[in-house]
């Protein structure tokens, strides 16, 4: 059944994702995003819960966050990741004291409801998928729009992004984090009530945002989503120990990796924001490579890094996340190959996670003999 946001004037769909892109003004949508006017549909997100008395316990044992202490309302994120510290899920998380919230993106419970299964054992748990009963919708901060939908008493749950400051026993690779401050606020409400949340879109005090507005944000924040991985990726190239990762926490998957890259080594690759030329009009798509600059056009050339998500802010106009290579200099000018083409836009930094992020420990090299 479509989303009754869908049927909102102008809502132009996200690639039959059942949500929409836009509603016919996308830049108009992002300021009032960002203002706490707006409302996002994110009823294509997937919704898992886990009830009984060793649901956050049994979670905690497998994942990067600590989750021991969650005090019902309280919100957290963390990372399912596999033995050599990849990422596999990035799950966010709400307790409201019967049971655990996971929310994940897209095309991505499946594979965490049949992982949990697996791991359930004789454990005092209880797993289900409910993507089919609640949707997710999204609002900024404390503003008009999510006390509006705070006011129908209707959430079964709200999540809360730790994005915006360091997460206790987490750590931050970036000077100063485009990311602070941060406030986005995901109430996870029956489908069944899902019209009386687009009913609050009034066009004035409230209006309907898309996806793209969103995108635009998350980008200028470096808050990376499931958009972002890809196989190698490992939480350190996004800067993710900041608020998914607690370092004092030890025996979960993949923690060796997590723990010896932050000490002893670096991640081989870092997250970066590109701010891009704009005067060709045309925005990269997620998977665009990235060269040095004057080097797209040539045969043989070859990439540092990829594009993972482009955007076009309301004040910075067209910005990119991208994955580089750590041997590319912090300064280096670079361009974003256009579609298959030879075409490109110049491309400018700003770094996210440096190049000698890690290796916190400060060991010293010993001399060879």
């Amino acid at each position: 059944m479509p989303s009754s946001f869908l049927r909102l004037p102008g809502a132009v769909e996200a690639s039959e994702s059942g949500v929409a892109a836009h509603y016919g003004a996308p830049l108009i949508e992002q300021r009032a995003l960002e203002a706490g006017d707006a409302i996002v549909d994110l009823g294509h997100h997937e919704v898992l819960t886990v009830s009984g008395p060793d649901r956050l316990s049994w979670v905690h044992s497998f994942t990067s966050q600590s989750l021991i202490g969650l005090r019902p309302g309280d919100s957290a994120e963390t990372l399912l990741l596999d033995p050599n510290g990849r990422i596999e899920q990035p799950i966010r998380v709400v307790d409201d004291g019967e049971r655990l919230w996971l929310l994940v993106d897209p095309g991505r419970g499946a594979d965490l409801l049949a992982f949990l299964l697996r791991m359930r054992f004789a454990l005092r748990v209880d797993i289900e998928d409910r993507s089919a009963d609640f949707a997710t919708v999204l609002a900024m901060g404390d503003g008009p729009a999510a006390s509006a939908i705070d006011e129908l008493g209707i959430a079964a749950a709200v999540w809360r992004d730790p994005w915006g400051e360091l997460a206790h026993g987490g750590a931050q690779y970036a000077g100063r984090h485009p990311g602070e401050g941060w406030n986005a606020i995901r109430f996870v409400v029956p489908r069944a009530e899902l019209e009386r949340v687009s009913a609050l879109i009034d066009g004035a005090a409230i209006r309907a945002a898309g996806l793209s507005a969103l995108d635009a944000l998350e980008i200028r924040a470096a808050r990376p989503s499931a958009a972002e991985l890809d196989e190698r990726a490992i939480p350190h190239e996004f800067d993710w120990l900041r608020s998914a990762v607690h370092l004092n926490k030890g025996c979960y998957r993949g923690q060796e990796t997590v723990a010896k890259v932050h000490n002893l080594g670096h991640p081989p690759r870092r997250l970066v924001l590109l701010h891009l030329d704009g005067s060709a009009g045309e925005l990269p798509e997620g998977g665009a490579l990235v060269f040095r600059a004057g080097e797209s056009a040539e045969a043989d050339a070859r990439p540092v890094g990829r594009v993972t998500r482009a955007g076009l802010h309301h004040e910075w106009g067209g910005i990119a996340l991208a994955l580089l290579k750590r041997s590319v200099p912090e300064d280096a000018a670079l361009e974003v190959r256009i579609g298959e083409g030879p075409d490109s836009v110049a491309a400018a930094q700003e770094t996210i996670v440096p190049a000698d992020a890690g290796a916190t420990r400060g060991v010293p090299r010993l001399p060879r003999i």
